[in-house]
């Protein structure tokens, strides 16, 4: 079943983090479908330096973090990797969650042509691996996420709070003592969750 938007339209962004981990995100590009277990999450909250819309930065760029939760944040890193990132909270209150692994489980096939990988091993063990297997790009920046291209289904799949890891997010150095916040979370033991 898939989310209502009422989930993602919550405050407390690193609680929506940790229950979206054992969702399954979803895509359907060019007629092809492609699914994966969320086992890794980073929570951003415009309350800190990590976050693009810290101290309320409206740019281009962050446009779409001040919508209401369930939009899709798209955006390029290191003019490399295309980023996903699910929109939380009320109206002009920008906070997000990226995701940053996926334990494969639909459309496999196409995922691996995606990559061009013979192998299975480390296919969406990290955020800039999953968007391009699952097709993610910045045409779907702002793309609510009962859209038909790309949404989250709970599966009834629930994890109990001693699997559930925090740590500190991964590269963000820029953010000085924020950086230390423990808002990266992740299922413990799960071979799809990414290195540092």
């Amino acid at each position: 079943m898939k989310l209502d938007l009422e989930f993602y339209q919550r405050e407390r962004v690193q609680s929506i983090a940790k229950e979206l981990l054992g969702k399954v995100l979803f895509t359907r590009i060019g007629n092809q479908l492609t699914g994966g277990i969320i086992v890794e999450t980073e929570a951003y909250s415009y309350r800190e330096r990590g976050c693009h819309a810290f101290d309320n930065l409206r740019t281009t760029r962050t446009e779409v973090m001040f919508k209401t939760g369930g939009h899709a944040y798209v955006y390029l890193c290191y003019g490399i990797h295309e980023m996903f990132n699910i929109v939380t909270n009320k109206q002009d209150k920008p906070e997000a969650i990226l995701i940053r692994a996926l334990q494969p489980m639909e459309g496999i096939s196409t995922m691996m042509s995606r990559m061009n990988v013979q192998r299975l091993f480390k296919l969406t063990s990290g955020p800039g691996k999953l968007t391009r297997a699952m097709g993610i790009n910045r045409s779907l920046n702002g793309t609510l996420l009962t859209d038909k291209r790309i949404w989250v289904e709970d599966n009834g799949t629930k994890i109990a709070s001693k699997q559930i890891m925090a740590t500190c997010r991964i590269g963000i150095d820029y953010a000085g003592e924020d950086a230390k916040l423990p808002w990266r979370f992740y299922i413990k033991g799960n071979e799809w969750i990414s290195r540092p």
